[in-house]
């Protein structure tokens, strides 16, 4: 059997965590088993679906590097032997189903208006009965039918749950779960404007896409019995079923844009890799037998398996994720992290030629850094005057002696030669020995000058990277504030 898995968003919103954590589900399952990942556009909400939506969704995906086989290539374009991907292209197979189970006296229906809903439900709730709906639309005689059309009622169509007995799920994560069919309402499968509901049009789509394993959330657990009988009355195997566990918040409330960033694109915009987010969102819910923390490459792929899934809410936390970049940074080769620094160092205005070269600053610094946003502020101390902190003007440069330090390595750098980093660390650990000076005498306020910051690039690394006339300059111009 050749597996096949799908994403199926809604294009009402941005991709959020939840969203991008089970496309990666589905995405390492097809490639851990050499199947096919499909993307699925549902988009039969016809108030709440536009077409930004779709851009965003595929947008998120694809920085996610999570590629698709079969599915949209844009808001027009298909690819794939099932096409069109979007829901609202495929109305007549879901009416032709749709006849078939009323046909077969499987759906019936609905006449009944959003108030009388309401008032059945309050009803129920009064009555501390469960509140699902009564089926008084099973019943109706062709007469009633008739007044409700001439009435100008225009009625959805119900699928007929069976009103005893119980439904089982058996799910790849939480194994065997029973569903009660009384508390079950006659679902909606066709709305009044004739367009397909979720619940059917997922069932109608993942049978005709030919969908192996339905990797989700476990909000659409309670949808499954529905599904699954649904797949009975239209005479097909179901798929497998795998809920994934919820995220929750670092308070443990249910995750939500009060927690932090709620769209996927937003961790790109905040410097984040591609390779780190799927690391973390791989670890939401999932682990392997030895709680392995990092994966590079392609060895997400070769680990992943559903048998790692857990029932337990996973908790979503900014700093292990921040931690996690800095490790994928710190894998990249040099070309690489130029490639992804570089939307964010011309943001910062460092774009051209420079001097000195960006490749050898970001060489320097990149490294240190956990978040892509973070290496412009890193490696403008090269670039722009220099800009003292409170800390290294009053508590580094204003010590007694320190002008006199300035000055005299001032005059020393013009003498080094060749002007590297190994020989500048010896002339100046030999002036610290010749002037009876303690190293951090001398470093701490040759570091001040240079950047104006207590803390920074290594020291004689970033001297080579400055070249000596930057290096003489910036001396001597701490040394004239003293």
């Amino acid at each position: 059997m050749t597996i096949r898995t799908r994403f199926a968003p809604s294009p009402t919103g941005f991709l959020h965590i939840g969203g991008a954590r089970t496309t990666l589900y589905n995405w390492l399952f097809a490639r851990h088993h050499k199947g096919t990942f499909i993307l699925r556009i549902e988009d039969t909400d016809e108030v709440r679906s536009t077409e930004d939506s779709v851009t965003a969704i595929l947008d998120s995906i694809s920085w996610l590097g999570l590629d698709w086989d079969e599915g949209p290539v844009d808001e027009t374009t298909d690819r794939g032997p099932y096409a069109p991907y979007y829901q609202m292209k495929r109305l007549d197979l879901y009416r032709k189903c749709v006849r078939q189970l009323i046909d077969a006296g499987l759906a019936y229906a609905c006449y009944c208006t959003k108030e009388e809903l309401d008032a059945m439900r309050k009803a129920a709730v009064a009555e501390k009965r469960p509140a699902v709906y009564d089926g008084r639309c099973k019943k109706l005689t062709d007469r009633q039918k008739a007044e409700h059309e001439a009435a100008g009622r225009k009625p959805s169509v119900r699928f007929s749950i069976p009103e005893t007995g119980e439904t089982v799920v058996d799910d790849m994560i939480r194994g065997r779960v029973s569903f009660d069919n009384r508390l079950l309402p006659d679902l909606i499968i066709q709305k009044a404007t004739g367009g397909p509901t979720y619940n059917f049009a997922c069932v109608v789509d993942d049978h005709a896409m030919e969908i192996t394993h339905v990797i989700r959330g476990d909000e659409h657990l309670s949808n499954t019995p529905a599904q699954q009988l649904l797949y009975a009355a239209l005479g097909w195997t179901p798929p497998k079923f795998a809920h994934l566990s919820m995220i929750l918040g670092p308070d443990g409330s249910k995750l939500s844009k009060r927690h932090g960033a709620t769209s996927v694109l937003e961790y790109k915009t905040a410097g984040f890799l591609p390779s780190a987010m799927r690391n973390y969102l791989a670890l939401l819910g999932w682990s392997t037998t030895d709680s392995r923390q990092l994966f590079f490459g392609s060895e997400l792929v070769e680990t992943f398996d559903l048998g790692g899934c857990q029932k337990n809410p996973a908790v979503f936390d900014q700093t292990k994720l921040t931690w996690m970049n800095g490790e994928h940074l710190r894998k990249l080769g040099h070309e690489e992290l130029m490639r992804h620094a570089e939307p964010f160092l011309k943001a910062a205005g460092l774009a051209g030629p420079l001097d000195p070269p960006l490749d050898l600053t970001v060489g320097l610094e990149g490294e240190k850094c956990k978040l892509l946003a973070d290496i412009p502020g890193r490696v403008e101390i090269f670039y722009k005057d220099v800009v003292f902190t409170p800390k290294a003007l009053d508590g580094v440069l204003k010590k007694p002696g320190v002008k006199e330090v300035l000055l005299d390595l001032a005059g020393l750098l013009e003498g080094v030669e060749p002007y590297g980093e190994k020989a500048l660390e010896e002339k100046i650990r030999g002036y610290c020995e010749a002037k009876a000076l303690k190293t951090g005498q001398v470093f701490h306020p040759l570091r001040t000058a240079l950047s104006g910051r207590t803390e920074g690039p290594t020291l004689f690394g970033m001297m080579e990277v400055l070249g000596r006339a930057k290096s003489v300059g910036r001396l001597k111009a701490a040394a004239a504030l003293l």
